[in-house]
């Protein structure tokens, strides 16, 4: 059986229509958390009426998109690095600020170490504990603070989608300031709560000048291909980070439609809507339909556990080959064989996925 994810993410379409791909209709991506609404359309009109602009060079300060950033955020111009992707605002972190030793959480977003490995860095972790739906104990996390010189954590944390409270930052960041350790709070998926469940240090800059938060506009306004996301954190860190950013890594029409994008209101506020009367749907769905585990969460995909005579790998393959593709999680640290996690999407797309679920187990009761 083929492994989808060989180069280590989900959303791999090239991949996956070489293993399931067919000419009637396309793939059903469940395994990238991207915004089901697609590009909001007064985005894509403007990103059409720019496109002569690809003759210029791109602003290499991005000037724009970080004013319209730093207006929203409540915070300076200084205090933002624009990147080619969150991804690569990660890449710079580590670059800029060059730490020996990185810290993460494990179960977790897999580049955390990967980019950390790739720039010379070792790796030092702890565990989230099933218990505390995947958060590590305090006391651990605390150890991993004392022992490198950059931790990293998702919050919401991918693939579990769990959040830490506000207290629960607040007293990291202190230890964090304590041990003289750069703490790296990955927001990447923070737009998609509720307004209420936003929660984050980001109005705390100046108390913990040693935190860097890293968010991405990638997924929330469905522009993967174009790569966009964004660092947050105190000017003298910044400017450590972008000192290490090749000038123009983030092109012309990325810029145009981040700023565009900053004007989606509306958009906004029907997003967070549609994932969080999904997201409860889909999981009472598989809980009543199916009897699967589903992991407590707040973002816009489940982490769900299947019974032990079913492997993620084998419900990917066969979902795959029904046109459905869903990202197995077995390669996660601290996950096991049968942990797959799913995209949430319109309610159309849902219930295809339920059915297709409800036929895979009805098929293997069979042979």
């Amino acid at each position: 059986m083929a492994w989808i994810e060989k180069y280590g993410h989900g959303g791999d379409l090239l991949t996956a229509k070489q293993l399931f791909g067919s000419k009637e209709k396309p793939l059903l991506d469940f395994s990238a958390n991207i915004n089901p609404l697609g590009p909001p359309t007064g985005m894509m009109k403007i990103l059409k009426d720019q496109l002569e602009t690809i003759v210029h060079y791109p602003d290499p300060a991005q000037r724009l998109l970080k004013q319209r950033l730093a207006e929203k955020l409540a915070v300076t111009a200084e205090h933002i690095l624009i990147g080619n992707g969150a991804a690569e605002c990660m890449a710079l972190v580590i670059l800029g600020l060059q730490p020996e030793t990185v810290g993460v959480v494990y179960p977790c977003f897999s580049e955390y170490e990967q980019l950390a490995v790739s720039f010379g860095a070792k790796i030092k972790s702890c565990y989230g504990k099933l218990a505390n739906d995947f958060k590590p104990d305090i006391s651990d996390l605390f150890q991993l603070l004392t022992e490198t010189d950059l931790v990293f954590i998702g919050h919401p944390n991918n693939p579990t989608g769990v959040l830490y409270s506000r207290e629960e930052l607040v007293q990291i960041a202190k230890q964090a300031e304590k041990t003289n350790t750069y703490l790296v709070i990955d927001e990447a998926f923070i737009d998609f709560l509720p307004y209420e469940k936003q929660i984050t240090l980001l109005p705390d800059l100046e108390t913990f000048k040693h935190v860097i938060f890293i968010r991405s506009m990638t997924k929330f306004y469905a522009i993967p291909g174009l790569r966009l996301g964004y660092a947050v954190s105190h000017p003298a860190l910044i400017s450590k980070i972008q000192g290490k950013q090749v000038t123009w890594s983030v092109n012309q029409l990325a810029l145009v439609a981040g700023e565009a994008c900053l004007e989606e209101q509306e958009y906004e506020e029907r997003t967070i809507a549609l994932i969080q009367e999904q997201r409860s749907y889909v999981k009472c769905s598989i809980e009543e339909n199916l009897g699967w585990f589903v992991f407590p969460g707040q973002a816009n995909f489940l982490l769900v556990r299947l019974p032990e005579e079913i492997t993620a790998a084998d419900l990917q393959w066969k979902m795959g080959q029904k046109g459905i593709l869903i990202r197995s999680c077995s390669m996660y640290p601290g996950l096991t064989l049968h942990d797959f996690r799913i995209a949430v999407r319109t309610k159309q797309e849902n219930d295809h996925l339920i059915e297709a679920f409800k036929e895979v187990v009805e098929e293997g009761k069979k042979q």
